[in-house]
């Protein structure tokens, strides 16, 4: 770990006021490690700073404000996504965003720069939030930035809730092929992994897939967490051409929609799998999918009797 004197150098953290990067800057801090946190200007940030985290206020389309919260800081984990957030400024700060941070990443020498991209996002120019992440590694090679991508499979914990906690519910929502096999994460598995490649023993411009044992389909997921919880989870699935015909018709003045349906189109072809061998490599043995789906239950009901 690099220093000034005695002092270690903090890991900056992007998207730390988000369920993923909050995760990341505990997983950091458990590890011992000094950690920023960039936020903008008028977010709150005092839980941050009443766990130590030092705030660097800036924001994504602002290149002098990066290279400032960059500044003195050792490494770079960004788990910023626009698509995911929302709001006006989705596109921009998945494109411009993405290369301001590689551009102020270089700019301020930065040792190595973890970035959270997409499983498969070289496979999907026509999924606009894979490919750009794809985008985004490529400019941190193209500008010689020492980086490592992970490339996580979908989310467990947002997409078994897309229509409430599916135990209590009783029901999973899909909008693809239910039988399809697809990789998952868990998102505090995957903040692990974050934190543990900033000093892990990866080449510069690596990436990296990340998922489980084995892809699961839906209606696998449903069976093993209903047996878990001991009751019946059923998979309502919309049809694949509501879906497209949706992505069509609303994409014309939603934009998000239609990228949305594109990505469920890409689940349904069954290349949505990742190869976790490297991920075994650098961050020890993956996760069952029986593992992660029994855990996420026993969270679910520590969540409801709260």
């Amino acid at each position: 770990m690099a220093t000034t004197g005695s002092t270690p150098l903090p890991v900056l953290v992007v998207g730390a006021t988000g369920s993923l990067g909050g995760k990341v800057v505990d997983e950091l801090l458990k590890r011992g490690k000094n950690v920023r946190a960039l936020v903008r200007p008028t977010t709150d940030a005092s839980r941050l700073e009443s766990r130590g985290v030092e705030i660097a206020r800036g924001d994504m389309l602002d290149l002098d404000s990066l290279v400032a919260a960059m500044n003195g800081a050792d490494a770079v984990i960004t788990t910023a996504a626009g698509y995911t957030r929302g709001g006006k400024n989705a596109h921009d700060i998945d494109t411009v965003g993405n290369a301001n941070l590689a551009e102020a990443a270089h700019r301020a020498g930065i040792r190595r720069f973890v970035l959270t991209s997409i499983l498969t996002s070289d496979q999907t120019p026509q999924v606009p939030h894979f490919w750009h992440k794809k985008i985004a590694e490529d400019k941190l090679e193209q500008l010689g930035v020492p980086f490592v991508a992970l490339r996580p499979g979908a989310f467990l914990d947002q997409i078994a809730t897309m229509a409430g906690d599916p135990v209590d519910k009783g029901r999973l929502i899909w909008m693809a092929k239910a039988t399809v096999p697809l990789t998952f994460v868990h998102t505090s598995d995957l903040a692990a992994y974050l934190a543990a490649a900033v000093d892990a023993q990866a080449a510069n411009g690596e990436r990296v897939d990340i998922g489980w044992d084995r892809p699961v389909s839906m209606r696998e997921m449903a069976d093993l967490m209903g047996k878990r919880a001991g009751k019946k989870i059923k998979v309502w699935a919309v049809p694949s051409l509501v879906v497209r015909a949706a992505g069509v018709v609303v994409g014309r003045f939603m934009p998000l929609v239609k990228d949305m349906a594109a990505m469920f189109g890409w689940f349904d072809t069954g290349r949505y799998v990742a190869d976790t061998r490297r991920q075994e490599q650098l961050f020890g043995p993956v996760p069952t999918a029986e593992d992660i789906l029994a855990r996420y239950t026993d969270e679910l009901g520590s969540a409801r009797h709260r």
